[in-house]
């Protein structure tokens, strides 16, 4: 009877879960980055709470403050103005094309013939027919950017009620946070050390994606929008947020973007602003990752690149925007939980049964 009781009550705990979860799922997205910018920031907050002890909720505050002053408000402002230069491309896309065929004219013109004739020979398109398939993708590109951003502008209220949400919930996990991870650790069926080992993956993870990952993609599409504006490129805040897009991404990075853009300048004459920006990519971009990520990070534990990519791919596809964040996080409790279950399995085998 007792087995039948423990039963039911796991279901329905499971069950109410569930559908509070369901309850919960339109501020997810709020409730995610509340739990991250707490975890990242609990340094700062126990410092701040060391000096004022006894003052719980003026520490949270003043960490609240500083995460406002220093992430909230800049990022916000960087995208208004992205989403901005972004809308105007389009307008002039829309209105000329960009004079896509005269710059495509351009560098055919200025390419050596044993090259072009290859690409004929190839059947790659002419310039008309690769007009056409571009400024289709920009159309098709466009015309969903254009739905989001009237859809963003029908839901203002609902953009300001998550981010209502997250600042608040932000608050409660910086004063309380010891005390929600002590419950909910206290809550799993598993042991002390158990517990210990998956908390410190967690936090381990989210600091190291957040240190090691974010702020170098931040630092390499700053740089890469900084020389576009310097060698007079259009749109350096829309590349620059294309190429911290791809700097996420291991193995692919922002050579994807400044690379091809070297070539065309080079290409077509601009032997100078050619040469500047693959330098500066090749120097400066290039090896901001493998400067600036290991100080970043430290002694943190770094997950492989090849499964970082896949779940960084995964988590796009599967949660949108925020699934940059989630699917590399929930990849780190994947193998931190297979850690934990391979130690113990060790020890069951070396002392023979638990």
């Amino acid at each position: 009877m007792r087995s039948l009781e423990d039963k039911a009550l796991l279901a329905s705990v499971a069950a109410v879960t569930l559908i509070f979860a369901w309850v919960l799922w339109p501020f997810f997205g709020a409730i995610l980055w509340a739990a991250i910018l707490a975890v990242l920031f609990a340094p700062l907050q126990h410092r701040i709470l060391s000096s004022v002890p006894r003052w719980p909720s003026l520490a949270a505050t003043t960490t609240l403050i500083i995460i406002l002053v220093l992430v909230v408000l800049p990022v916000a402002a960087l995208i208004n103005a992205t989403a901005r230069e972004a809308g105007g491309v389009y307008q002039d896309f829309r209105a000329g094309g960009l004079g896509l065929d005269i710059h495509a004219q351009r560098l055919r013109e200025t390419l050596p013939g044993w090259v072009v004739g290859l690409a004929d020979r190839l059947g790659l398109p002419d310039i008309t027919a690769l007009r056409e398939r571009v400024s289709a993708t920009i159309m098709q590109s466009g015309e969903f950017l254009a739905g989001q951003a009237f859809n963003l502008g029908q839901t203002t209220i609902g953009f300001f009620v998550s981010l209502f949400v997250m600042v608040y919930l932000l608050f409660f996990f910086l004063r309380d946070g010891h005390w929600i991870a002590g419950t909910i650790g206290r809550a799993l069926p598993l042991r002390e050390d158990q517990r210990a080992a998956l908390s410190v993956s967690f936090t381990t993870a989210v600091r190291a994606i957040m240190k090691g990952s974010i702020v170098v993609a931040i630092m390499q599409g700053t740089l890469g929008g900084a020389i576009f504006w310097l060698l007079d490129i259009r749109a350096p805040l829309v590349w620059g947020a294309v190429m911290m897009i791809f700097a996420l991404l291991p193995v692919i990075g922002t050579g994807l973007i400044w690379g091809p853009a070297a070539i065309y300048l080079l290409a077509t004459g601009a032997l100078w602003q050619g040469l500047a920006l693959l330098t500066f990519g090749v120097v400066v971009i290039g090896l901001v990752d493998n400067l600036l990520r290991p100080i970043l990070i430290g002694q943190d534990t770094r997950i492989p690149d090849y499964v970082v990519l896949v779940s960084t791919l995964g988590g796009l596809a599967t949660f949108g925007a925020n699934g940059f964040v989630v699917g590399p996080i929930v990849a780190a409790m994947f193998i931190a939980l297979w850690e934990v279950f391979s130690a113990n399995s060790r020890v069951h085998e070396d002392g023979g049964g638990p």
